[in-house]
């Protein structure tokens, strides 16, 4: 692997869309066919118990299902019982967990949106309380916490646990963690599955300069510190078929001065692409706790439509969409070829169907609504 100017590959004509192509065309993926261009990002729930999907998952995701995206993404979910943000986090490290996650794809599919599953490890940001309890770090066993890794002993905040740096042999486990993770996801009936590599977590880390001061293989220049994503991305492509889609989440910027930025990303999603990842799901920041982050509406979208045009590779936009027509701008406008809505499909289950609505499309009701709304 060496990073020079031709690995970026500028976008040719296959990447360039037709004006017509819409916020409920098609999109077809390698042999997944997803029945608009509006997903569901995957959004942490805390809800789980030994990383045990419940029935909170299943309405979660099922609603949004039946509101009529064309992807519902399952929260990031933990490769290792080590890698949970929290003790409620979402898991896959276990096969007991194999059976709860199809029940949720099988529901998913019933109501005509993709089944996808977010393979995650959170690195030095694991071992937190929850949220609604405050989110703290839980230091010790007796708080409920758990000893967290990272590419170097860099804390993500003062007062957080040092993590413990990883060596060769922890790095090839984290390998092998997301290998045993997607085969069970496989075993489940997910059509697509994501990488998370963004928002400061383990992934993430190894790219972002702040957090990995490594001086071995894995640390140092960009090529190096891309080296545990690619080869995360080079083992799970090995083993999917052909015809199932493969994302990764990056953060295209750290927002901080020697941090990860969207140079980096762009040379990032074009080594992505060569391997045979079909779609760079685009956010930004979360490496740090003291970035300045200019939060606005759309305020991510540049970035995915630079990488889709300089990486030629397709990206998912993401961050503050919300209005149908920004979503129907920024896809017809060629910035993204996926729109992924997180609060606002938690505000709205059916914001699909009113987005078609107000848009002049005929609205995708599930049919035991559908015959009702009509007789109005």
């Amino acid at each position: 692997m060496s990073v020079d100017a031709t690995s970026t590959n500028t976008a040719d004509q296959s990447s360039k869309r037709p004006a017509a192509v819409h916020l409920f065309s098609p999109l077809t993926i390698r042999g997944v066919t997803f029945r608009n261009r509006v997903a569901m990002s995957p959004m942490c729930q805390y809800s789980s118990q030994e990383g045990r999907a419940n029935d909170w998952h299943l309405v979660h995701l099922g609603s949004r299902a039946a509101g009529g995206v064309a992807l519902a993404m399952v929260e990031a979910t933990a490769v290792t019982r080590e890698g949970r943000i929290t003790p409620g986090d979402m898991g896959i490290w276990d096969d007991h967990h194999i059976e709860p996650l199809a029940r949720i794809v099988r529901f998913v599919q019933s109501q005509g949106a993709v089944p996808g599953i977010q393979l995650a490890h959170a690195g030095r940001k694991a071992s937190c309380d929850l949220p609604w309890k405050g989110g703290k770090s839980l230091s010790t066993p007796a708080e409920g916490g758990w000893t967290v890794i990272g590419p170097s002993p860099i804390p993500f905040a003062e007062g957080n646990p040092v993590p413990v740096a990883l060596d060769e042999a922890g790095i090839d486990g984290v390998v092998a963690a997301f290998e045993a993770a997607t085969r069970r996801a496989l075993t489940a009936g997910f059509q697509l599955i994501e990488i998370h590599a963004a928002h400061g977590y383990l992934l993430h880390e190894f790219l972002s300069p702040l957090a990995n001061q490594r001086t071995d293989r894995y640390g140092g220049s960009l090529e190096n510190r891309m080296r545990l994503l690619l080869r995360v991305a080079h083992r799970l492509r090995s083993i999917l078929p052909d015809t199932m889609p493969l994302f990764a989440r990056i953060s295209a910027t750290d927002w901080v001065d020697g941090g990860w930025d969207i140079d980096q990303s762009v040379v990032l999603a074009g080594f992505l692409r060569d391997i045979g990842v079909d779609l760079i799901d685009v956010s930004s920041g979360a490496i740090v706790p003291y970035a300045k982050i200019p939060v606005g509406p759309g305020f991510q979208v540049p970035f995915a439509g630079r990488i889709r045009d300089e990486a030629g590779i397709k990206t998912g936009a993401v961050g503050m969409i919300a209005e149908p027509g920004q979503a129907q701008s920024i896809i017809n406008g060629g910035e993204a070829d996926l729109v992924l809505l997180g609060r606002e499909l938690l505000r709205e289950p059916y914001w699909v169907i009113k987005a078609q609505q107000q848009l002049g499309e005929p609205p995708l009701w599930p049919i035991q609504y559908g015959y009702a709304v009509k007789r109005r």
